[in-house]
């Protein structure tokens, strides 16, 4: 018996690469490279294929297979056409379970990207990030505007690891309500100072006028604490991806802020007065640097009511109240409908693998097989094939 695992990736002429590799137990857990194929397709129909064939070429047989680990990928994970779907076929009792800390990553990539106030705000880090990096001058305007004992260096937004977004978040803003490692008034400070620098060029001073605006706004400020919060409860689980109650412990964390605006807002508010009280020093007097304390009144258009009309859309005047509903919301909502939904139930799993820890062995031997019927047979399914012996009794007996 064996286990598999595949992955596919893009090399640096941008061919998709597809890894496949096995684990066996002899006397201990061996793994091994098998192969790296090129890649035509990204189905699960393809990826199938694809370990078959590699399986032949060794003259094993694929239905000896018990278990696959893949990333959470739709085409991987897919009920009816994904790759573990369709490997039942040849091998009916074989046990998937797919990366977490993959699975986290798609959830918090749809997350960062709910509405356009979130992709606004990376948006801005990853550009602020690349803007100060690609200049000599403007780093060294950077490091002059850091304390020695301060300074740390910016670093791009990378696409595939939501880690990067809360490194950079962290970086700028500090942690959630505790802003005095933040640099957020050194990265203003050197936008800001770039803006007015005159031996610079007109492109690059309005491009740092731009980003100077975007930090002043308290909308920035909001948004920016909004994941700091979601990043607070979501940091502990990407370090124990593999412990089933840790996802439901974030993901009942995740739904008692879900209306939490008002904790949100008193946090922004307090980073505001800080920020605000760091920008006063008399060195900075002469840039006039104030963050916006509030977000700014909404003009609403009256619309034109046609004759014969007596209805009317009810429209949301006040600023406050239309961040929350439109922005705040939205993105606690679809953060925890996101951990519905991409992480998968294993309870049943767990659950059978509990009964080999040895903590509970006294509860099973003080217990009747018929209460631990089906975890055992569970476990039993894909071992009968190989010993007969591997019944659910014998497995409680052992």
């Amino acid at each position: 018996m064996f286990s598999v695992q595949i992955d596919a990736t893009q090399d640096i002429t941008s061919q998709d690469q597809c890894a496949v590799v096995l684990r066996y137990v002899i006397d201990v857990i061996h793994e091994r490279l098998l192969a790296v194929v090129n890649g035509e397709a990204t189905t699960g129909e393809y990826f199938v294929q694809i370990l078959k064939n590699v399986l032949e070429k060794l003259e094993l047989d694929v239905s000896n297979c018990i278990g696959n680990a893949t990333d959470g990928a739709s085409n991987i994970q897919g009920h009816y056409r994904g790759f573990s779907a369709l490997l039942s076929s040849h091998s009916p009792n074989h046990g998937h379970v797919w990366c977490y800390a993959h699975v986290l990553n798609l959830v918090l990539a749809e997350t960062t990207g709910a509405v356009i106030a979130s992709t606004s705000l990376f948006k801005l880090l990853n550009g602020i990030a690349v803007f100060i990096r690609e200049s000599y001058k403007r780093m060294i305007i950077w490091v002059n505007e850091n304390e020695s004992s301060r300074h740390q260096s910016l670093s791009p937004i990378g696409e595939t690891r939501w880690w990067a977004k809360d490194n950079a978040s962290r970086k700028i803003f500090g942690n959630f309500g505790k802003p005095d490692n933040a640099l957020y008034t050194d990265v203003l400070l050197t936008v800001a100072i770039i803006q007015k620098h005159e031996n610079m060029k007109s492109d690059v001073r309005s491009k740092a006028k731009a980003y100077t605006e975007s930090l002043l706004k308290y909308e920035t400020i909001l948004t920016a604490q909004i994941f700091l919060r979601i990043f607070e409860q979501t940091n502990p689980l990407s370090k124990y991806l593999q412990t089933k109650r840790i996802v439901a412990t974030t993901k009942e964390s995740l739904d008692k802020i879900n209306r939490d605006f008002g904790g949100i807002k008193v946090v922004a508010d307090n980073f505001v007065c800080w920020a605000n009280e760091q920008l006063e020093d008399e060195e900075n007097a002469d840039l006039e640097l104030e963050v916006q304390t509030e977000l700014p009144l909404k003009i609403v258009r009256k619309k034109k009511t046609m004759p014969g009309e007596n209805a009317y859309d009810e429209r949301l005047n006040d600023a406050e109240r239309a961040y929350e509903v439109e922005v705040y919301n939205p993105i606690l909502d679809k953060v925890t409908q996101s951990f519905s939904d991409q992480f998968p139930s294993h309870g049943t799993l767990y659950n059978d693998l509990s009964i080999l820890d040895p903590r509970n062995f006294d509860q099973l031997k003080n217990s009747n097989v018929e209460e631990y019927e089906s975890l055992f047979k569970e476990l039993s399914k894909p071992l009968l094939k190989f010993d007969s012996r591997a019944t659910a009794e014998n497995w409680k007996m052992e």
